[in-house]
């Protein structure tokens, strides 16, 4: 029996293998950008979103290489889109999950904006810069959404949010491991609901409400983070605070990397602190190599 499931897993893999080079010869020579982003991790994980049929997968990616030559989520670089981060509505979290997965952490209840377009870019932004920032091997990541402070008056419009889940699952195929919803209010019930009939069954799944007083959520939050790292919020000893003049020097040195990881020659540009007095220069420097991630 042992023999028989091993030779079972090869041939499953020989044949996603083939697959991964039928997509590849359908989609035909790449060149530029397009070449860099289509590795074959890229075109598993669009066989995977459209359950490894090659023709569904081939529109899907040629749809995304469309959308990237338009929106070019690769340029955008964080002093265009960081008033929009200013109360850290959305930001990358300096610790992991167990598998190695960067975390997003997102505060709907910190919503500072109304501009429908400046949101998105900003969440693409991060999106982006979450995967350069995957570790070796790592596909996917993960979310916490801290609902406090939530209300009516803080959250997107219904048409905001079903452009977002269209950019995240039409464009950014399983890259989401789980979302964890921490103590959603009541008045969230209703929009979710909305919102939920726009997500992909799978994507679905995928989201975990979780509230800290109850046991089995904090199991749950247990098995999938450290404890010492997770901030308070979500069940766990860790503090959950946002620092923008820090959090931009960082995402400053990571545009750095994602310039040269895509062969964009970026200028120089000043960034304000928290102030709005001009901080360091931030040139392009010699930055460490970095994983092809983002694909």
């Amino acid at each position: 029996m042992f023999l028989r499931r091993k030779h079972s897993q090869k041939d499953d893999s020989d044949q996603r293998d083939s697959k991964v080079s039928e997509l590849r010869t359908a989609i035909g020579p790449l060149s530029g950008r397009s070449a860099k982003y289509c590795t074959d991790a890229c075109l598993r994980r669009y066989l995977e979103a459209r359950n490894w049929n090659v023709d569904k997968a081939k529109k899907m990616l040629e749809e995304t290489l469309k959308w990237r030559l338009s929106y070019k989520p690769e340029e955008i670089r964080w002093h265009e889109v960081a008033h929009e981060g200013e109360t850290g509505k959305v930001s990358r979290a300096n610790f992991h999950d167990h598998q190695g997965r960067t975390v997003l952490i997102m505060r709907p209840g910190m919503q500072n904006t109304k501009s429908a377009e400046n949101n998105i870019r900003h969440l693409v932004y991060l999106l982006e810069n979450a995967i350069m920032n995957l570790a070796e091997g790592q596909e996917q990541m993960s979310w916490l959404i801290d609902f406090t402070g939530f209300s009516l008056n803080t959250s997107i419009p219904i048409k905001v949010a079903r452009d977002i889940v269209y950019i995240l699952q039409g464009h950014y195929p399983e890259r989401l491991a789980s979302a964890f919803l921490c103590n959603p209010p009541k008045v969230f019930e209703a929009f979710y609901k909305a919102v939920k009939y726009f997500l992909d069954p799978k994507t679905a799944q995928k989201v975990k409400f979780v509230y800290p007083k109850n046991k089995d959520s904090v199991e749950l939050m247990k098995s999938y983070f450290d404890v010492k790292d997770l901030p308070g919020e979500f069940g766990g000893n860790g503090t959950l605070k946002y620092d923008h003049e820090e959090f931009s020097r960082l995402m400053a040195e990571d545009d750095v990397k994602t310039a040269k990881f895509w062969g964009i020659d970026d200028k120089p540009y000043h960034i304000a602190n928290g102030n709005g007095h001009s901080a360091a220069e931030v040139a392009p420097e010699p930055a460490a190599p970095i994983a092809q991630r983002v694909s």
